[in-house]
């Protein structure tokens, strides 16, 4: 329960006075201070040090770019996924590993708990009110990882991004429901980036940003033959556009709006060929834009 002495705890950890304003909702001007989001954070089950964490989800969430409202009250139904990144993902213990969508970590699952009682008890966000999805998907519940970089060749996420790697951060992405992509065979880029590409092309048109979550499995094969991450993008790019032709005969521009679009992250567990892509809120509309923030920590 969000006692006073709780709440008090968690301001205190991120260096924070009640008041102190941490993000103002663009569309309905709705402000988030630092009290209301320490008291959501207590009840969704966080440690006070995750609070500076949460901190830099709400700036994240509530730049224009992000497009907060669109997001929380489509009948699309897209989840706030949290992507940590830097030091701080292996202090707090985030797991970026097997299951990483899945339960049994603490920090995966209260730090996005917490973002979600946010959106609900401070910005009115209710299923059913103004939140009008019609479905939805589990990731409304709590969304949150961290990108591994565990025996990885690739810069992570967030120095792709301008950061350096000694400094943490969050990245906020409005994802629509996670689409696995399985494959045991192929082992060579190629033959498995085809794979990726033709689960793709059945999403969407002119997507303008996807997060690609390939497993250690999968990316062993692309470290082998020194693949980057921009090489992928591009193949994903490239290959969609090529199989839309053959596969379509009214002009399909292909799935991905541009090569950058394809937003590769390495995650998961080494137990099998398993990955995932996960689509961005408003396909080829882009309503929407990941927003990469770093975390301060106090001190």
């Amino acid at each position: 329960p969000p006692t006073a002495d709780a709440v008090e705890k968690f301001l205190s950890s991120a260096g924070l006075r009640p008041n102190d304003v941490l993000g103002v909702e663009p569309t309905k001007g709705a402000v988030i201070i630092a009290e209301k989001a320490a008291i959501n954070a207590v009840a969704s089950g966080c440690l006070p040090e995750y609070m500076s964490v949460i901190v830099a989800a709400i700036g994240a969430i509530t730049t224009d770019n992000f497009n907060l409202h669109a997001i929380t009250n489509s009948t699309m139904g897209a989840g706030i996924l949290l992507i940590i990144n830097g030091p701080l993902a292996k202090t707090l213990k985030v797991n970026s590993g097997t299951s990483v969508f899945g339960p049994g970590h603490r920090a995966n699952a209260t730090i996005g708990r917490a973002i979600r009682l946010i959106v609900i008890n401070v910005l009115g966000t209710r299923a059913g009110g103004l939140d009008k999805a019609t479905q939805g998907h589990p990731g409304k519940y709590t969304w949150c990882m961290a990108e591994s970089n565990k025996e990885s060749m690739w810069a992570p996420l967030h120095v792709t991004r301008g950061f350096d790697s000694n400094e943490s951060t969050i990245t906020t992405f409005a994802g629509l429901a996670g689409l696995q992509v399985g494959e045991h065979e192929a082992n060579a880029p190629e033959p498995l980036l085809t794979v990726f590409a033709k689960k793709l092309l059945g999403i969407g048109e002119a997507m303008h940003e996807v997060l690609i979550i390939i497993s250690p499995e999968h990316a062993a094969h692309l470290f082998r033959a020194g693949w980057s991450k921009t090489d992928v993008s591009s193949f994903l790019f490239e290959q969609t556009a090529i199989l839309a032709k053959k596969t379509d005969d009214h002009q399909f521009s292909g799935t991905l709006l541009t090569p950058e679009a394809a937003v590769p992250i390495l995650a998961g567990g080494s137990g099998g060929g398993w990955s995932s892509i996960i689509p961005a809120w408003g396909l080829g509309t882009g309503g929407t834009t990941s927003v990469t923030r770093k975390i301060k920590i106090d001190k």
